[in-house]
């Protein structure tokens, strides 16, 4: 009874930045306190989509919101390490983590809250599809410098729209999710290059790009 209701997600609207342009085209500020830019799936070229799943979330088309293999994997690799090396959340668990931050709150480090959270991802997972769910992350996960969802961290990050992305720059969003400031480039270079190089090297042992594509 206390996992949060997801019947609100059906008029899913969450808040979007406010764009101020010149004459000339030249954007003057962008107003907001959430930057963000909803795009729909068919918008978000498939290497970004493909980054963010072999990334966050392997078995993501095959699991109904909880992944099984991955909370032992996780669990084993915990015990051996004395404590927190590997988390266990699919990106399902951590859409609703997103969509619910007072209920579902990832600062309260404990089982009821975990629980609650897998409960509303096979409520999740239940009802919507799974191109549904992927294409409300993407536009959900909170990639740093104040960006929210894909579209704005590109934005954000390269300057570019998403269907300009490199597989590089798409490696290196996909990466952002486990730590963004962590992650930021300008506050740690060497660490956004091997959490790309990762993310990269993980592409191409999936098939998702060649070698060659690979090579950050």
């Amino acid at each position: 009874n206390s996992c949060p209701s997801i019947a609100g997600l059906e008029k899913y609207q969450p808040r979007q930045t406010s764009r101020l342009y010149a004459a000339d085209g030249r954007l003057i500020a962008a107003i907001g306190t959430e930057r963000r830019t909803l795009a729909k799936l068919d918008q978000i070229p498939k290497q970004v989509q493909d980054a963010f799943v072999i990334t966050e979330d392997k078995r993501f088309y095959s699991h109904g919101g909880i992944d099984f293999i991955r909370i032992f994997g996780a669990g084993f690799a915990n015990l051996r390490a004395g404590g927190i090396a590997q988390g266990f959340s699919t990106i399902t668990m951590q859409l609703a983590r997103n969509l619910f931050p007072e209920r579902l709150n990832a600062r309260e480090k404990t089982l009821g809250r975990k629980l609650r959270e897998a409960k509303v991802a096979r409520a999740i997972e239940a009802k919507y599809s799974k191109d549904r769910i992927l294409e409300l992350y993407l536009n959900e996960i909170y990639l740093g410098g104040g960006a929210y969802g894909v579209a704005a961290a590109a934005l954000n990050y390269f300057n570019k729209s998403l269907d300009e992305l490199t597989p590089e720059e798409a490696a290196f969003l996909a990466g952002l999710p486990k730590a963004p400031n962590n992650y930021n480039p300008q506050r740690n270079p060497e660490a956004a290059r091997e959490r790309r190089k990762y993310v990269l090297d993980r592409m191409v042992e999936s098939g998702y790009l060649t070698p060659e594509q690979g090579t950050a």
